[in-house]
């Protein structure tokens, strides 16, 4: 059975849902343009997510004053790139103490990741900050407690929070309608290439940490912090790096467990992406990720779902529109953020854990 696409979605992320409801990736609120547009810069370019600084040079929420890049090379090669050309230039103190600046998008190289994350809280900014949070979860705790206790938000990066799929999923969830859950698994794997790995093998953590946060993100999502983690790092390939690059790990909960499975070395691996939520009372499996499509099934007949497996398509998904849309939300006090301190102190936790860290 196809979805419905004008059947009404809530669970976590409320209105978020409302990719869903149209043909367009993000349904803007007629009163969007009558508000003060947030003023927001980026802080590096050398995430392999920077360039989602695009969706907020074309959202009519934000204005993007200005990026920081203190790197020459990684600076010369982003100028001539769509995302970042045409916008001011300037070291990060100038960006800091530009006026009335509410937010700023940490993309930075991973390893300087925390640390710019902590000086913009310091600076009373709102921070969207990409993944993985580091390897110091003391650093990243207490970037955490400053954020909270200054009433600022910080967004993690994970890229499938507001995915239609995963929405959703969460109502169905929220609904009952799966039952208990007592079994999770998903995957997240690809081809590294040889100098993308020689760059990852920086970290012990290898391609679990590169990745497996989106993951983590979910699974925490769904069945809450595990009791235990076990992991189970390898390696496949025979490259003169030592990228652990065939990663496996095992979530422990009262009731339920959690498989997690990302690996550097799959080919095709973005087309095997998957999220499967098994319970008592029927089974969500999305897959593909990034363009997400879904197959259900029912112990009996809920709504205008009937019993047994059915397919459920969804409109084209587009990262990081929503999570915009949500961060200018909840900086203008419309909303609360829908993942607590907490959440992602749990998924930074057991991604180190995950990661064999």
């Amino acid at each position: 059975m196809k979805y419905h696409r004008r059947q009404v979605v809530k669970g976590i992320g409320g209105t978020l849902a409302l990719s869903l409801l149209s043909d367009s990736t993000h349904a803007v609120p007629k009163d969007t343009s009558a508000k003060p547009r947030i003023r927001i810069g980026q802080i590096g370019v050398g995430h392999a997510h920077a360039s989602k600084l695009s969706v907020y040079r074309k959202s009519p929420d934000y204005e993007v004053v200005g990026i920081v890049e203190p790197n020459a090379e990684l600076r010369k090669q982003a100028e001539v790139q769509e995302p970042f050309r045409d916008l001011p230039w300037m070291t990060q103190e100038e960006l800091l103490n530009v006026s009335e600046l509410q937010a700023v998008l940490v993309e930075t190289q991973v390893r300087e990741l925390l640390d710019v994350a902590e000086t913009c809280v310091k600076a009373g900014k709102h921070v969207h900050l990409d993944k993985p949070a580091g390897e110091s979860l003391a650093q990243f705790t207490r970037i955490l407690e400053s954020a909270s206790h200054q009433q600022l938000l910080l967004q993690m990066g994970y890229m499938y929070r507001y995915n239609p799929a995963i929405v959703l999923l969460r109502d169905f969830l929220k609904r009952g309608w799966l039952g208990d859950v007592f079994e999770v698994h998903t995957v997240m794997s690809k081809v590294v290439s040889p100098e993308s790995r020689r760059e990852l093998a920086e970290f012990r953590g290898g391609i679990m940490f590169e990745l497996g946060g989106h993951i983590v993100d979910l699974v925490i999502g769904v069945l809450g912090k595990p009791v235990h983690v076990a992991a189970f790092p390898r390696r496949v390939g025979t490259q003169d790096d030592k990228l652990m690059d065939n990663m496996l790990a095992v979530f422990e909960y009262p009731h339920a467990t959690a498989t997690v499975k990302s690996s550097a070395v799959e080919v095709d691996g973005g087309e095997r992406r998957h999220f499967v939520v098994c319970g008592t009372e029927g089974t969500f499996h999305v897959q593909p990720l990034d363009n997400p499509s879904a197959r259900v099934t029912f112990s009996s007949t809920r709504d205008t779902y009937i019993k047994g497996y059915q397919d459920v398509t969804f409109p084209k998904y587009v990262r990081y529109v929503e999570d915009a849309a949500d961060m200018a939300k909840i900086i203008r006090d419309e909303k609360e953020s829908d993942f607590a301190p907490d959440h992602d102190l749990a998924v930074q936790t057991s991604l180190l854990k995950a990661s064999g860290l």
